[in-house]
């Protein structure tokens, strides 16, 4: 999962409360009793903390809709194109994207404000109507056309890449393995405000319980600088450099010394919001915005040791991990497919959408490129129209994500 994996809308209890709720009366060793009490003093202080924003007067910033239109044919043309290159791992992720949503109910309308009026099961048919149509695109494009009902996301949205990055890491502590990786903390916790009020709906609520009190969970800085998780590690890597990109990215393969291969995948993260180093960067005037991409992040990180820690720590947000043997694996549980799984805002784009993009991808020959995706993953920094595309794994997928970062046209197909 993207946490970038990572992941929906997810509040700090800093956020929906003013001061820690207390709970007098109550000893460490009533779990069942304090933890349903603090469940709903949290979901209490955050109705009271979540009311409508109000917007201003001469605020021109306007949520994404979808607008129904109609492509050119050449689109289309271009769309089977690379549909036909990689019919195998397109039909392959269709039925991922099936088996998800045939767990979703068909009644239910995913979609929020500015989205088509459509149920479940309207996106069960439109997925299962391209696996049919898909080997006969190349003979037939248009069909694409014909069949479907098109919406384009307006503004044209941001579309960024993320990808599986490769490490050397160690199980067990080791001197040259002095960087940890942390699981899931025990003590974390979460609610899904959704489950309350639909006003919620996608939004969780993460904490921690200290004294009777509920309490934000720990930040970057309280984690890395001042160690004040108490579990241990899942694994080590060399650099807390390493560890950082490893978060963002949501996860990546650790070798180790014996030659092996664990994937490290997202298992949660701490709830406060994420910062974006690249953007700290150009604001305090360390990189000029033009040369931004994840290589160059590195490349200042390497020649500045000395601020690699008070810059990490200008991002709260922290992501946990789990070991396995396969990966990596998306919002929807099941596995990402490269050039084709997309991470979305599922309050705007709900995971198995089915997806048109016409962008320009850095390093490809004419830059163009049309190419059908499919959303089936989420992250913390995707918020409304924003996109993140699964490059894969290995070196040209770290330069694509790496310097990704440009306006496309996107569409969303529904069957007729």
């Amino acid at each position: 999962m993207r946490p970038a994996v990572a992941d929906s809308r997810i509040l700090p209890v800093s956020r929906v409360a003013t001061k820690p709720c207390s709970l007098p009366g109550l000893s460490g060793r009533q779990a069942m009793n304090r933890a349903a009490l603090l469940l709903w003093m949290a979901v209490l202080s955050a109705m009271c903390a979540c009311a409508p924003a109000v917007r201003r007067s001469g605020d021109l910033t306007a949520p994404p809709v979808l607008v129904e239109t109609r492509p050119d044919a050449g689109l289309a043309e271009r769309l089977a194109v690379r549909a036909m290159r990689d019919e195998e791992a397109v039909a392959r992720a269709i039925d991922l994207s099936l088996e998800y949503v045939r767990t979703r109910k068909p009644e239910e309308r995913p979609f929020g404000a500015g989205g088509p009026d459509v149920t479940w099961e309207r996106v069960r048919e439109s997925l299962k109507h391209l696996r049919a149509v898909l080997p006969g695109l190349k003979t037939d494009p248009g069909v694409l056309l014909r069949d479907f009902v098109w919406y384009e996301v307006a503004p044209g949205p941001l579309m960024t890449g993320y990808y599986e990055p490769e490490m050397d890491g160690s199980l067990v502590p080791h001197p040259g393995f002095p960087a940890p990786i942390y699981g899931l903390p025990r003590s974390l916790e979460s609610v899904d405000l959704g489950a309350f009020h639909p006003r919620w709906k996608g939004q969780t609520l993460v904490y921690r319980v200290e004294q009777g009190q509920i309490r934000p969970f720990f930040t970057r800085r309280e984690i890395d600088t001042e160690k004040r998780l108490a579990d241990a590690p899942i694994a080590w890597t060399r650099s807390p450099v390493d560890v950082y990109f490893l978060q963002v990215q949501g996860s990546g393969r650790l070798r180790l010394p014996d030659g092996r291969v664990r994937h490290v995948l997202y298992a949660g993260k701490n709830g406060h919001e994420y910062v974006s180093l690249g953007k700290v960067l150009i604001g305090r005037g360390l990189v000029p915005g033009e040369e931004m991409s994840m290589q160059r992040i590195r490349r200042y990180l390497a020649g500045h040791p000395e601020q690699v820690e008070e810059l990490l720590n200008a991002n709260p947000s922290y992501v946990f991990f789990r070991l396995a043997e396969d990966g990596p694996f998306g919002a929807m549980g099941r596995a990402l497919t490269p050039m084709v799984s997309m991470a979305t805002d599922p309050a705007f784009l709900p995971l198995g959408s089915i997806l048109a993009v016409d962008a320009v991808l850095p390093g490809r020959e004419n830059g163009s490129a049309a190419f059908l995706g499919l959303a089936q993953d989420r992250g913390g920094a995707i918020k409304g129209s924003r996109l993140d595309l699964f490059c894969g794994a290995g070196q040209d997928a770290e330069f694509l994500a790496g310097h990704l970062q440009a306006r496309s046209r996107v569409f969303l197909l529904l069957k007729k």
